[in-house]
């Protein structure tokens, strides 16, 4: 079974090619039957019959035209085509029946010549379908001159070559042999008229309508040879007339027939006469025919001469109008040549003009400001003299491209163009095609020159922008990952990439503004492009960070020591801003190449061990190790699953009981947070780091300061005079809304300002700086008291212990643990509660794990403590059941008379 593109291109063994001269067959073998069957008729009747069978084809036509704006224009054609057809069978039929009437083998004029002339005026209203008419009276007037000269030269070729003789014979008068030859008159007129329609008809409608010509043109001979026959007797000339009829009739009914599916065109031609080259063509031969008639033996012929005559006057006025023509079109030449001088030296391109060997004949004024080269210093020149040596190929193939493709009209060609002083400037050209040498050939050729020097220099800049930090000039993050892509895949050897990142940089913006931050980047660049060897690559990642791609580490320990010199680099001396010194450190990661890994995976693992140098404090170098990469990983997880705890609720809150030593009376409660995950206990440490990094840090400290508040105030509603406690980490301090936040659980809980102590580790309050002071302070003005937690490791001077209103300091706990241990922690823990008592703050000493440990704190008079010793973190209902209420009504906890008690 064949497929549809086979049963499209070939059916029953016929190509579709074919399938167009199907109805033209069919007609043909319909008009034969009926010539050969109509022998004892007249054959006027044969003619109406094939008229209405081309009518009947052409009227089917149009109804399978498409209703499209280009079937639109196929569709009158065909109606009026098909009306011709019509009112030609009438015709015919007519002309049969007035023979009959009058028995006449002939009639001069009859009825029939009204339906004869509908249908020549419907023929030609089909041609005017497919073409564009002209609007104004020029074109009208030079159509209808062109077509008079060539249909009186073909009247009179055809009155020299057959009527004149006729007509010697006829006997008749002028006035009644005209009327003889009315319809070859006016066939003649239309065969001239028509021509150019059918020739301009639109694209895909052509072929049908030079179809519909050479059915006009066999129509007029069978025309000529009717009246032939009547006028010599008929003879032979009957029968080839009516074959032409029928002939014509046929090509008429096949016409829609053959043009070309799918190529249509809503676009009309507009109307054009044969020229000026055939019309006087035809008038010589009129001229000539002429002057032989009237040198011959036959005496003057007054029709000829007039003719002849009138047709050369036409003739000479369309050259006159012609030679106006030519002269109007010289002037707008030449104005078209002063405006192209004109606008070539307005404009900044240079303009070239050149023949095809390249010689230059003219040149615009542009060249001198745009190439310092003077209009004299390059006629005669040849442009391959100008360009480099190594676009003059493409630009020698662009140039005969254009000359060979004839569809090509512009050639637009990148270039380079030698200047006077040697140097090669970028340019962009356009080559078209300029004059002609009497052919279609192009003589000339126009150059349009454009600098390109700006563009191309604007280019570079804005690439070198794309790949380069505008603020240290050295290569951005996206150059350094493409160049260390690069490397690792094409190096043999080893790769290390070193990142860099300031401690603290995060201060120096807080504190001096980010212009000044910005300073001390430019210093730090500067500082490690001169540590780093000039072979490798030293970029900025991004903020603070920088990172050093080393293509050709050959030694382990020579990289590290890089990295060590360049941490000494960037602290060596401080950072001028201003009238400021800024002292800071550096922290170092570094990696190296391994199998498998690429250069991204490369730069990770640097970035990696950069983490792990700050998180070591700073200051330092740290060589990636796998661990360090599972670490993190550990860490990204362990932040996605803290989120979820967090938005699901899966933390408690243990409180830890502080309690006056000398009474055993608990004074008040530190709230601890704790994650019990799939039922598992997770220590604070494994995920307190993680959420300070992760941001959660922030709304766990809240949701805990929430809890605790209620919880406490519950207490103190029921009668227990009670305290809480709650350790404060950097980020939580560092909130935008943390004094808010506090405010609003105080509010919500109901408990006393003067109840919550917020505790804050002494290094912090070292490294905090006036930022943290303001905030503390704003807490301490709501009535919050203040703890410095850990106190004894930050190293805080007495002096900034009055700087701020702290009320309590918590004794370290390793302080604790040397009690009757070591003399010189013993002595530290006793000057410290010493301290704090003189200074009227509360002291509390934390991790007392030992008998010997609170004894020797009562000792030394410290009023309060909290550790294992004295009672675990535990729950609420832990602490309720814990505590008891004395006599006087005070919750405390058993500590003597057990084996805890102080004795």
């Amino acid at each position: 079974m064949m497929t549809g593109e086979r049963t499209e291109r070939r059916r029953w063994g016929i190509p579709a090619a074919a399938r167009p001269f199907y109805p033209m067959l069919a007609l043909a073998v319909i008009h034969a039957i009926a010539f050969l069957a109509g022998r004892g008729i007249d054959r006027a009747w044969l003619t109406a019959w094939a008229a209405v069978t081309a009518s009947a084809s052409l009227l089917f036509a149009m109804g399978r035209t498409p209703q499209t704006p280009a079937g639109k224009v196929g569709r009158d054609t065909w109606r009026w085509f098909g009306l011709a057809g019509m009112a030609w069978s009438a015709g015919a039929a007519v002309q049969a029946i007035s023979r009959i009437v009058f028995s006449r083998s002939a009639v001069a004029v009859s009825p029939a010549d009204l339906f004869f002339l509908i249908a020549l005026g419907a023929m030609t209203a089909g041609f005017v379908m497919p073409i564009g008419l002209p609007r104004s009276a020029r074109p009208w007037l030079r159509y209808l001159a062109d077509t008079y000269v060539c249909a009186c030269a073909l009247f009179v070729v055809a009155w020299v070559a057959v009527f004149d003789h006729l007509y010697r014979l006829s006997g008749e008068g002028w006035a009644e042999f005209l009327i003889e030859l009315r319809y070859p008159l006016l066939d003649a007129v239309l065969v001239c008229g028509l021509l150019p329609m059918a020739v301009g008809a639109v694209r895909g409608y052509r072929r049908s309508t030079i179809v519909a010509y050479c059915a006009l043109a066999v129509l007029t001979t069978a025309d000529v040879l009717y009246v032939v026959g009547r006028l010599n007797g008929r003879g032979p000339y009957g029968t080839a007339a009516d074959l032409a009829h029928l002939a014509g009739l046929l090509l008429l009914g096949a016409a829609p027939w053959v043009r070309r599916r799918g190529h249509g065109d809503a676009t009309r031609r507009r109307l054009v006469g044969p020229g000026i080259a055939p019309t006087a063509t035809a008038a010589a031969a009129a001229i000539f025919v002429a002057g032989h008639t009237l040198t011959g033996a036959q005496g003057l012929r007054p029709v000829v001469p007039i003719i002849a005559g009138s047709a050369v006057l036409v003739v000479l006025a369309r050259l006159g109008e012609l030679v106006h023509d030519n002269d109007r079109l010289r002037h707008a030449a030449r104005t078209s040549e002063k405006h192209f001088r004109a606008l070539t030296e307005s404009i900044n391109d240079v303009v070239v003009i050149c023949g095809l060997d390249g010689v230059i004949e003219y040149v615009s004024a542009g060249a001198q400001p745009s190439y310092h080269y003077a209009a004299e210093d390059l006629l005669g020149r040849s442009v391959t003299e100008l360009i480099h040596p190594e676009d003059l190929p493409k630009v020698v193939a662009a140039v005969r491209r254009l000359l060979r493709d004839r569809g090509d009209d512009v050639a637009r060609i990148a270039c380079r163009v030698r200047a006077p002083d040697g140097t090669w400037l970028p340019t962009e050209s356009t080559i078209c095609r300029y004059g002609s040498s009497g052919g279609n050939a192009a003589d000339r050729l126009l150059v349009t020159v454009r600098d390109f020097s700006e563009q191309a220099a604007l280019q570079r800049q804005v690439t070198h922008l794309t790949f380069h930090d505008g603020l240290t000039g050295l290569p951005n993050r996206a150059y350094f990952e493409e160049r260390a892509r690069e490397v690792v895949e094409r190096s043999q050897g080893t790769v290390s990439v070193i990142f860099v990142d300031l401690d603290g940089f995060t201060a120096v913006n807080d504190s001096i503004g980010h212009a000044g931050g910005d300073q001390v980047l430019a210093q730090a660049a500067r500082r490690l492009r001169a540590g780093v060897p000039a072979d490798d690559t030293v970029a900025r990642w991004g903020s603070d960070e920088f990172a050093v791609l080393v293509e050709n580490a050959t030694e382990v320990q020579a990289v590290v020591d890089l990295g060590e010199r360049l941490v000494r680099t960037l602290a060596s001396e401080p950072y001028r801003v201003g009238d400021r010194s800024i002292v800071l450190t550096a922290s170092v990661g570094v990696a190296f190449t391994e199998d498998g890994i690429g250069g991204l995976e490369l730069i990770r693992n640097a970035d990696v061990a950069l983490s792990r140098a700050k998180d070591l404090g700073g200051g330092r170098v740290e060589v990636f190790a796998a661990k360090m990469h599972a670490d993190v990983v550990r860490r990204l997880e362990l932040g996605g699953e803290l989120q979820r705890a967090l938005t699901e609720q899966r933390f408690t809150v243990e409180f830890q009981p502080v309690v006056e030593l000398a009474t055993s009376r608990v004074t008040g409660v530190e709230a601890l947070v704790r994650w019990w995950r799939d039922g598992e206990f997770v220590p604070p440490e494994e995920f307190i780091g993680t959420a300070e990094e992760s941001g959660l840090m922030i709304p766990l400290g809240n949701w805990v300061l929430r809890e605790a508040c209620c919880q406490v105030a519950r207490w103190r509603a029921s009668g227990w005079d009670i305290g809480l406690s709650i350790n404060l980490r950097p980020r939580e301090i560092a909130a935008p809304r943390f004094v808010e936040s506090v405010a609003t659980a105080l509010d919500d809980s109901g408990l006393s300002p003067g109840m919550l102590t917020l505790e804050v580790e002494e290094e912090v309050l070292v490294d905090g700086g006036d930022e943290l002071i303001a905030r503390l302070s704003a807490l301490r003005d709501l009535g919050v008291r203040l703890a410095i937690d850990d106190f004894g490791t930050g190293y805080a001077s007495l002096a900034f212990l009055r700087q701020l209103p702290v009320d309590v300091i918590k004794i370290d706990p390793s302080f604790v643990a040397g009690l009757g241990r070591d003399e010189t922690l013993t002595l530290l823990t006793r000057t410290i509660v010493r301290v704090g008592r003189d200074l009227g703050l509360s002291v509390v000493a934390e991790g007392i794990e030992r008998p010997e440990q609170l004894v020797l704190l009562k000792e030394m008079g410290c009023p309060r403590g909290q550790g294992f010793l004295v009672a675990r973190p535990m729950a609420a209902q832990g602490v309720e059941a814990l505590v008891r209420t004395n006599p006087r009504g005070e919750a405390s906890i058993p500590l003597h008379g057990s084996a805890l008690s102080a004795g």
